[in-house]
């Protein structure tokens, strides 16, 4: 059965704003304790969320204007720090389905992307336009379009860039290379039978 292709994601938008947003304020390392990662939404920014309380203030996700967001908006160097596959996967449990951020941490990339979460980038006055446009109508709906490569938000657009390579994967359902992998099993029987050094008996 083959993957998902994922070509566009709709929803509403929520601003995390700043730069550098390491891996450990997505997902504290007091959560990776967990089983499975069914229970990490929870855990999403928690710190953060916390110190916002504690000063008297809301934190964007504890905002009820933006509960349900399903497009997560934030800063250059998004994801940086530990290599936790917990930090998408946080994110997607909390009900994300996108994030659109400057730049990327190399690695948080490429576990957002094997899990089919799209990890597309704009430039900074554009998210800030479209933060602005959330921020003044909280049921706006934004579109991430991975074929036109835009970020629609009313009757406005905005471009956006990703990696070739992350959005023929995401497009055409192939995200998960050890899916693909399970799923070619029969064909890579087929090989290994005819390979005379997979046969030999020692």
């Amino acid at each position: 059965m083959s993957l998902q292709k994922i070509t566009h994601v709709s929803g509403r938008g929520v601003h995390v704003a700043g730069n550098d947003i390491d891996t450990d304020r997505i997902i504290p390392a007091r959560f990776l304790k967990c089983v499975t990662f069914d229970g990490l939404g929870a855990g999403l920014f928690a710190d953060d969320r916390k110190a916002a309380g504690a000063a008297g203030g809301v934190h964007p996700l504890d905002d009820p204007r933006f509960r349900g967001a399903a497009i997560l908006l934030s800063g250059a160097n998004f994801g940086c720090g530990s290599s936790r596959e917990h930090a998408p996967q946080a994110i997607m449990k909390f009900g994300f389905r996108a994030v659109v951020a400057e730049s990327y941490a190399e690695i948080f990339f490429g576990n957002a992307t094997n899990l089919g979460l799209p990890c597309v980038s704009a430039a900074r006055e554009d998210i800030q336009k479209v933060a602005a446009a959330v921020a003044a109508d909280p049921a706006l709906e934004l579109t991430v379009d991975l074929v036109a490569k835009q970020l629609r938000y009313g009757s406005a657009a905005v471009p956006l860039q990703l990696r070739e390579s992350a959005r023929d994967a995401l497009v055409n359902g192939r995200w998960d290379a050890i899916a693909e992998l399970l799923e070619g099993s029969a064909s890579v029987q087929a090989v290994s039978a005819r390979l005379p050094y997979l046969q030999a008996r020692f």
